[in-house]
């Protein structure tokens, strides 16, 4: 077998002839403890296994060193650190904030962003804040986020209610399982916002028709000059009496 005496420059892992150590402690390839040896009898162990002598625990008292293929401790390796960055993507808090009077196109673009964190597993707190006299109609903050919610829907779910927390309405998103997300889309259609005059009734009902204000008053029409209702009309008048 070919020896092993490189080293990944990544991972400054000691393999074979570059451990430096005089005596190495050796786990056998089934992982059994097999005790103490010189350096070089651990190598020549390593070469009748058909394996290579890979350092696992450089600052013990001596070296830990392992029989296992080298190409097969790697491969275990990536696969640990993988699952690593999956924990700490999942620990991970994305923010995305919105408004209540926000753009349509504005709109796509931040769920946009909120599914993309979802798919990589990181949860997404989804912030909306009044300004002014937004206070005044809370209900329109609400609606935005429940539209938000429900686009993020097959995505990741909220972990409570959405709640009003000072001058803003907060909710944190946390992503569904790989088996139930559905795949990253491409892109965002623009969703209709709902707007001042579509999105809830008006405070005061409006009076019945009886109760409404009486018609202003409006002149009769005029016809061809003279008065419709004109009192001097059925007197008959004879030009030259009483002259």
């Amino acid at each position: 077998m070919s020896s092993r005496s490189s080293a990944s420059n990544n991972s400054f892992v000691r393999v074979n002839g570059k451990i430096r150590a005089r005596e190495v402690r050796v786990i056998g390839v089934e992982g059994q403890q097999l005790g103490v040896f010189s350096l070089q009898d651990a190598i020549n162990m390593a070469r009748n296994n058909g394996v290579d002598l890979v350092e696992i625990a450089a600052a013990a008292t001596p070296p830990v060193c392992r029989l296992v293929d080298y190409g097969k401790f790697r491969y275990e390796q990536a696969k640990r650190e993988k699952e690593a960055k999956k924990h700490q993507h999942a620990n991970r808090v994305k923010e995305v904030q919105l408004s209540p009077q926000i753009d349509p196109h504005d709109f796509s673009v931040k769920l946009f962003h909120a599914i993309e964190f979802l798919c990589e597993e990181m949860k997404v707190k989804v912030t909306l804040k009044f300004r002014g006299r937004e206070m005044a109609h809370q209900e329109y903050g609400f609606q935005v986020v429940s539209k938000f919610l429900e686009a993020v829907g097959p995505y990741g779910h909220p972990d409570a209610p959405a709640k009003l927390i000072g001058k803003g309405i907060n909710v944190m998103l946390c992503p569904l399982p790989r088996n139930k997300c559905a795949k990253p889309p491409a892109a965002v259609e623009e969703v209709s916002l709902p707007t001042k005059e579509s999105a809830s009734p008006p405070a005061f009902p409006q009076p019945p028709p009886s109760a409404q204000q009486p018609r202003p008053f409006q002149h009769p029409p005029k016809s061809s000059g003279v008065f419709v209702n004109n009192p001097f009309a059925k007197l008959d008048v004879k030009s030259g009496e009483g002259t």
